[in-house]
């Protein structure tokens, strides 16, 4: 028995650059690229490459294109005039001022919710506030924050996990011994409620007057709590969706987490042989929940239920 969870396909953000990236082609915009992949989807990526669209190396990162995703164009080489896109997790400042003094034409494809949380640091930085940035350092979404954070010339961290922000914390307030410190805690729009509020504790320990800023995504908040319930009546969960996807990993956590058996599936061919393995007998006795990471298209939810039917 298959049950789907009741928050799927792509989320705003997402859907949002893919649809500006249709309206680019469609529209004859040429050459087009995409600053890193546009959304971390291996299948939609495959299709954009078939229509011309080709992925630029985000600076500082190895090559960011592969056989399966499309064609990239190594060291960000375009020409003046060729149309770039920033996908849905932004950029900092500089980067995006870097690629319109090379003469690109630039269409900005970031998530509104992703530009709250940017125009926040950014007003806070200008405040003289420190910062925490709770989330991974290596991910687009904090490495574009953090840029903004830079840009209004704060003082600013990025922590991890609760253990990583008490430890920072503790120095940073041992540093400045009684001198008074503003300061705020701005997340990633995909970690989890529970982790965010958990950093946030280990941060007050230091910083009573520590203020959080809600910047969790709706929809995220949303997508794992479906999640949540769907472990609850399922005996095993399947995460469709992107390996390199953070919010998809989070699922993943989350679902086992939960104590129950889980994968992630990019496609139907990364189903486990115990699940494709069963009977029809069997998997009609088995509840097997699917949920979807927010860049996870309908077609690969739909091919990914068939397998299992079949």
């Amino acid at each position: 028995m298959l049950i789907r969870a009741r928050v799927l396909g792509f989320c705003m953000g997402v859907r949002r650059a893919v649809e500006m990236a249709d309206a680019a082609v469609a529209g004859g915009a040429s050459p087009i690229y995409t600053l890193g992949p546009l959304i971390h989807n291996p299948q939609v990526l495959f299709s954009f490459s078939q229509r011309g669209v080709k992925i630029l190396d985000l600076p500082g990162s190895p090559a960011t294109g592969s056989p399966a995703t499309g064609s990239y164009v190594p060291g960000g080489s375009f020409a003046p005039g060729d149309t770039v896109i920033i996908r849905a997790h932004g950029v900092s400042p500089a980067v995006e001022q870097g690629l319109r003094d090379k003469g690109a034409m630039v269409i900005d494809a970031t998530c509104p919710r992703v530009k709250t949380s940017q125009n926040i640091v950014f007003n806070l930085a200008r405040e003289g506030y420190t910062i925490f940035l709770a989330g991974e350092k290596d991910h687009a979404e904090i490495k574009g924050i953090h840029g903004f954070c830079l840009a209004g010339n704060a003082n600013c961290v990025i922590v991890g996990n609760p253990c990583e922000a008490g430890h920072i914390a503790a120095e940073l307030a041992g540093r400045l011994g009684n001198i008074p410190a503003k300061t705020a805690l701005i997340g990633q729009t995909t970690i989890s409620e529970e982790e965010y509020s958990s950093i946030a504790g280990a941060i007050k320990k230091h910083f009573p007057g520590l203020e959080v800023k809600n910047t969790i995504c709706d929809a995220t908040r949303d997508r794992q709590n479906a999640l949540k319930e769907l472990c609850s009546a399922a005996d095993a969960i399947i995460i469709a969706g992107g390996k390199e996807s953070a919010n998809t990993k989070r699922l993943l956590s989350i679902a086992l987490g939960c104590g129950k058996e889980a994968w992630l599936a990019e496609t139907a061919a990364d189903l486990p042989p115990e699940l494709l393995n069963l009977t029809k007998e069997e998997l009609a006795e088995k509840k097997i929940g699917i949920s979807a990471g927010a860049s996870t298209p309908d077609s690969v939810i739909d091919e990914i239920e068939q397998a299992l039917l079949l």
